[in-house]
């Protein structure tokens, strides 16, 4: 527990500096601090519910990119076991012989902790669901060993590296929104997303996506992914519980199947991927989220 706690001192220090340092900043033009952008996205709903809690709404697409069990068995470490069965359950018709690595590119936004709100922030990384980091066999847990995040957000940027995740400082386009519309696309509500590294080639994602009819992976599927325990190092896990009752995502038209083409170079790939025609769900949902927990109190999770 002293470690556990040691962490969690350490994250709620640096949230207060944090804090404490753009307040201090106040007669600075709010540009030099942050993006001015006006975002798009719903007001965290939950937060006054789970105050002890960190809490928000996170937008943007997870999408479903097909690669090769023998490719995945590569970049995984060797350590955690692939739970082919557990992704065959949600998708009986995926196909053999392949693996769903999911890209989630998302703003996290109206995001609360003790009482205090931290800037929005944008990030991306391709994670590597049902693996079996407890050796039971069972409980599906998701690799996120990856992020570009929002260069100016210290908070999350730290956040992140605590978990031993490469976190990548970066730019996005758009700056404070999930994705932006393309002008005069061929295809109606087609959108753009891109985001790259500070360290110039080192790490980049760009997505082009466009409403569709096919409804290749069900929600269910997606609902899962989204909410197994996520870890970089091994050490410790992130609990990120979305919610998919409330009113942010409840309302009309707030979760639309997509498909489109994703661009990445980004650990553990060595090279620029490319992957066309592949599917995804673009949804805001709220969110609780408890960080830095023994990964072992998750054992049986979700079964």
């Amino acid at each position: 527990m002293g470690a556990q706690e040691s962490k969690w001192q350490y994250f709620l220090f640096s949230f207060l500096s944090i804090l404490a340092s753009t307040s201090y900043a106040t007669a600075v033009p709010n540009e030099v601090l942050f993006d001015v952008c006006q975002t798009n996205d719903q007001p965290n709903p939950i937060a006054s519910l789970y105050p002890l809690n960190a809490t928000g709404t996170l937008n943007g697409t997870v999408t479903v990119l097909p690669i090769s069990l023998a490719l995945a068995r590569k970049l995984i470490p060797s350590q955690y076991r692939i739970l082919e069965h557990a992704y065959r359950h949600l998708l009986p018709s995926f196909p053999e012989g392949m693996y769903p690595a999911i890209l989630e590119a998302l703003h996290d936004h109206d995001v609360q902790a003790f009482g205090y709100q931290i800037p929005d922030f944008s990030r991306a990384g391709i994670e590597f669901p049902f693996l079996d980091l407890l050796g039971d066999n069972t409980t599906s847990f998701k690799w996120a060993p990856s992020l570009l995040m929002t260069a100016n957000n210290e908070i999350a940027l730290n956040g992140a590296m605590e978990y031993g995740t490469n976190t990548f400082p970066a730019t996005f386009q758009p700056s404070c929104d999930a994705y932006s519309a393309i002008p005069d696309a061929k295809q109606p509500g087609s959108t753009y997303f891109s985001a790259n590294s500070s360290d110039v080639g080192a790490a980049c994602v760009s997505t082009i996506f466009a409403p569709t009819l096919e409804e290749i992976f069900p929600l269910s599927f997606f609902k899962n992914v989204t909410n197994q325990p996520t870890f970089a190092d091994g050490k410790t896990c992130d609990n990120m519980i979305r919610i998919f009752n409330t009113s942010v995502t409840t309302a009309p038209n707030t979760i639309e199947t997509v498909k489109g083409t994703v661009k990445a170079k980004i650990y553990p790939f060595t090279s620029e991927q490319e992957w066309s025609d592949v599917y995804g769900l673009r949804m805001d949902t709220a969110f609780i989220e408890n960080n830095y927990l023994p990964c072992e109190n998750f054992r049986g999770y979700g079964s």
